[in-house]
Parts: C-alpha cells; structure tokens; sequence
C-alpha cells in the first residue's frame, strides 16, 4: 500500500513539473498557440473578439503564422497591429521574439537585439523550453551577425542541454564554428564550464602546427575533459581533421603554363614553390613528390584529371589562367581537391576547390583595416579609370563604409594633365578662390588670401602605378594638400631600389608582401642569389609560389579553423567560408628615399 502511494504521490509531482514546464504562470499569461485557422480566420476571429488580450494573441498567432510561410512583410505588417506594451510578458516575449526574427530577415541585427532588449525577456526563464530555444536562437543569430561572437557563442551554449535531434547537432557545430573564429588572444578559459572547455579545446588545435600535432592536441583535450559536449561528440570540422591526419599528402601535381602570355608569370610561381619544397628537404622534412603539367597545352580539363588521378595525384596547384579557374568553379565536384591559383568570378565553387591569389581586392579591405586601426572615419578616393580600379574601389567601399567609416570624395586618374584639376576640385580649393575673388570684389581692393582646402578628408585611399604615385604627391603637395595621409596598396612600389622615385612619394604608407619587406628572409636571400629578379617587383609571385607550396598541405586545417591563420611570404593568410585565400599584409611609408617598415597592424 505505500508502495502504491508513494507511486501515485511520484506520478502526480511528474504531471505537475510538467504542466509547470509547458506553460507559464497565470502572472505571466498564455502563449499564443500554433492554429489550426488560416491567417485570415485568425485576423477575423482577433477583429470579432471583444476581449482586447484575446485579439492580441489571434493576432500575434497570425503574424506568426504569417512568417512561418516565409511572408516576413504580413507577419511585421500584423505584428504592428498588435498593442505590445498592453500585454503580460509571456506575449510580450513572444512578440519581441517574433520582431527580432523579422528583423533578421531584413538583415537588421542591431534592431534584433533591440527588440530582444525588451524588459519582458527577464521571465524568460519560466516560459516553456520551446520559447526559450526559439528566443536564444535568434538572440545567438543577431549577435553573431552584430560581430558579437563570444555572446553568440554563450548564447547558444546556453541553450543546447533544452535541444534534441537535428537541431542539437546544427548548434553543436555552430557553437565550434564561433568559438573557432575567436582570435587566440580571447580564448582564455578561465572557468571550467562548458564554455570554457569549449575555448580550451580551440586554444589547443589553434597553437598546434602541423596536422599530426592538432590531431595529438585534441586526443589529449578529449583525454582531460571526457564529459563535455565536444568530447562526447567531436565536431565535424575536427572529426575531417583527423581524417586528414590520417592521409599524408604523398603526390602534387603542379599545373602551370609554360609558353604564351602567362609563361613568365608561370616560371616566377614554379620557382617560388619548387624553393619552398627544397627548403622543406633540406629541414629534413619529406615533402610530397611533386608531378609538373604545362597548363598552356592542355586541351580538357576533364582528361587533365583523368591522367593525374592515373598518376597517383592527390592534390592539384593551379591552374592560372582565369577562364580555367571559373570553368573549374562551375562544376558541381572536382576529382582531385584544387587549390587553384586564381579567383573565379563566382561566390562558391565545388568543395574540392580553393582559390589563391595576389588579389587587389585583398590589398584594399587591408587599407581599410589599416585606417580604421589608425582611428580614421573620413576617406577620399583616387583609383585608374576602369575594370581594376572599379573592382578596387567597390572593395574599399564596402569594407569601409560596413565598418562604419564615410567616402566624401572619390576620383577616377586616367590623364596626368587632369591630375591638378582633379585634387583641386577633390578638395574644393577653386570654390576657395572663388570665395577670395567675391570678398575682392565687395571691398573694392585687393585681398591677400592663400586658398583653403577642405578639412573633412582624413586621409586618401590610393591605388596607382608608381609613376601615377610619383605625379599625385607633389601635386597634393603644390594644392595645399600635402599633410592629408596617403594610404597605398603595393602597387605603388616598384621595389626597384630607386632613391629619386622614393623621394617623389615621400610620406606615402603601403601594404606590401613580407617577402619583399623583408630582404633578410633565409629563404628569400636563397631565392634571390639564384634568381635576382625575384627580389623585384616579380618577387611577388615567387612568395606566392611558396605560399603555395605552403598551404597545399594545410587547406583542409583553414577550412577547419574559422579565422585561423598561416603566416606567409605573400601575407598573412586566412580563408574565408567560400574557400578563398585571403590576405593580410604588413606595412611601410616612403622616408627620405628609403623604405621604412611600419608596426603591423593590430587584429
């Protein structure tokens, strides 16, 4: 009998915990719940109803509706019908929610986390677990969009142990994805939950180098922390990881061309990457055995692939030439993984494919990571006139202007005649002169006045030729205009050693390859002894060639480790979510005819 009864008495706490645990308290009111009617049923039920918290909730459950069909522009259009402040704070949570998610859906995350700010969201807690995986799931989408990553991550840590099935798995991996992309310097665990056993697992993959000693780092996290989420189920990026580990790269076939247009480009990327794989020899290393193919006779790429798939290749460099790189691009799969060593027009290629260049798209978002460290907002623009300077101009634009910065000037160089109209009027020094002339004229006498410039441009976002450079700073010099910072891609140094050209730049900052800031580099003192056009402006494509080499064997670890970096000889390299090669470059100024290396901007 008191087994029975202490039965009964367990069955009857169960059923309560979860009523408790499906629905809030009378104090906070009822949920909207899923209908059965159509949006129009429940808009006219909410319009026939003369209980105003009854209408509130027919009309939040259509605009919920409304959005779960993918009609974002009804939901908030209903939404707005719906007297929040009037409401108990569960209905407010879930209408706060509800904003937030169409705030998402127009790309809005700062008004997300606006409408998720909402003094309701403290009951959070004691609504049911769906609303609070509904609600944590979107706060964790705002802040990530918002740059708030470690939030986004804690967020969703938060709310894992309330997640089942497929949705536990996509958070799970989301969780890695943002703890990955966190700089080294922010992952320090200082607490022992699962956030900080999180940030101790990517601190010990992250100072890893080589495959084998990531996959050694992870056994032995694994090994210190067997009950965490991440132990128990790697993530999938770790879980390739080891896989990768487990298949040495034995084989590269290096498809470049040999004769035609591209031929020179082709030897200086040959020779760079053939200098890095001796390097690699002579450290005692053994580097893969390395298959060469003239890309300028092939005649499919097709039967290109067949032969070295026959050849025993598991990895291909190249090709260069862009109509291959965007043929490559438009496939669905490659047969062998490629890291080819040019951009595609496209956004996403086949997963076997990467892509690696000397990109000056790369070169002006570094100019403006560069004036943005530098703590300036206001920037004046001088490109050539055409398809590179346009491709120039939009990717300082958008970088900038996403990071809060403003263009209040933009000028297109084409004939060195125009130059000294074009910064006069970039700098509105004739409408000074006009205003002297007009003071002139009221007075009756002669006025004494040096035109003035106009003082909103920071600084100058230059991408030229060196003579283009050597003509634009004396002539932003003799237009009053000489103390304004110029920023520069490397396209403004020649590195040709020239005092006399040096000198006309004077003052001028640049980004540029570490391989040619740095004569001192064993490999690049190695290199040039043998071939001295290599410490030229060619030099470029020699540190590309060996950062080639470089990332073959370690694309699967940047794919892997959102924000990850290698430090090259073309840049510092990262990759983004479409498999592209990007690159972060250091810096120098023109100082009296020499070069002078400037402190590396900080991440």
């Amino acid at each position: 009998m008191i087994a029975c009864l202490r039965l009964f008495t367990a069955l009857c706490l169960a059923a309560l915990l979860a009523a408790c645990a499906s629905s809030p308290s009378s104090s906070l009111g009822e949920l909207p719940r899923t209908p059965d009617a159509s949006i129009e049923q429940l808009l006219e039920q909410a319009n026939q109803s003369k209980d105003p918290e009854k209408a509130a909730l027919l009309r939040l459950s259509a605009a919920d509706a409304a959005y779960r069909q993918g009609n974002a522009g009804q939901s908030a259009q209903i939404l707005q019908l719906v007297p929040v402040e009037q409401l108990k704070p569960g209905p407010q949570v879930f209408a706060s929610t509800l904003a937030a998610e169409l705030a998402m859906v127009r790309n809005q995350p700062k008004a997300a986390l606006t409408a998720l700010s909402h003094p309701s969201l403290q009951h959070l807690s004691e609504l049911p677990v769906e609303q609070q995986v509904r609600t944590g799931t979107v706060h964790a989408r705002a802040l990530e969009a918002d740059g708030q990553t470690l939030a986004a991550a804690r967020e969703r840590i938060f709310i894992a142990p309330m997640l089942s099935g497929e949705a536990a798995s996509k958070n799970h991996e989301a969780i890695w994805t943002l703890i990955a992309s966190l700089p080294t310097e922010q992952l320090q665990p200082t607490t022992s939950d699962d956030l900080g056993g999180w940030m101790g697992l990517a601190l010990a993959v992250k100072s890893a180098g080589t495959l084998e000693q990531q996959q050694a780092a992870i056994d032995n996290w694994r090994a210190q922390n067997p009950k965490h989420p991440a132990a128990v189920h790697l993530p999938q990026a770790l879980t390739n990881l080891k896989e990768l580990a487990s298949q040495p790269l034995s084989k590269i076939a290096l498809l470049l061309p040999q004769d035609g247009p591209l031929a020179s480009v082709g030897k200086a990327l040959r020779e760079g990457f053939m200098a890095a794989h001796y390097q690699a020899q002579q450290a005692g290393q053994k580097p893969p055995a390395i298959e060469f193919y003239d890309s300028s006779k092939l005649t499919s790429m097709d039967e290109f692939y067949r032969k070295a798939q026959a050849d025993g290749v598991q990895l291909v460099v190249g090709p260069l030439e862009k109509p291959l790189v965007k043929q490559l691009s438009s496939r669905p799969q490659l047969p062998i993984t490629t890291l080819a060593l040019n951009y595609s027009e496209g956004e996403q290629g086949p997963a076997q494919l990467f892509q690696f260049g000397l990109a000056a798209e790369d070169e002006a978002r570094e100019v403006s990571r560069r004036a943005r460290a530098d703590g300036l907002h206001r920037a004046a623009i001088m490109v050539p006139k055409g398809e590179w300077g346009d491709r120039v101009l939009r990717a300082f634009s958008q970088d900038w202007q996403a990071n809060g910065g403003s263009i209040v000037a933009t000028e297109r160089v084409d004939q060195p005649v125009q130059l000294a109209q074009q910064i006069a009027d970039m700098f509105q020094l004739r409408q000074s002169e006009g205003r002297a002339k007009s003071l002139q004229s009221t007075v009756g006498s002669q006025v004494a006045a040096q035109p003035s410039r106009r003082q909103d441009i920071e600084f100058i976002f230059l991408a030229a030729t060196p003579q283009q450079a050597q003509q634009i700073k004396p002539t932003l010099n003799f237009q009053y205009a000489g103390d304004v910072p110029v920023y520069a891609t490397s396209h403004v140094f020649s590195a040709s050693g020239d005092v006399n050209q040096y000198n006309d730049m004077n003052g001028i900052r640049f980004c540029e390859t570490p391989w040619l800031l740095d004569a001192n580099d064993p490999l690049r003192k190695q290199v040039t002894a043998q071939w001295p056009q290599a410490g030229g402006s060619l030099g470029r494509l020699y540190a590309m060639g060996v950062d080639a080499y470089r990332l073959a064997p370690r694309l699967g670890q940047l794919k892997a480790l959102p924000d990850s970096r290698i430090s090259g000889q073309s840049g510092s390299l990262g990759m983004t979510q479409n498999q592209r090669v990007v690159r972060q470059l250091p810096w120098a100024q023109f100082v009296n005819g020499q070069v002078q290396r400037l402190p590396d901007t900080p991440n």
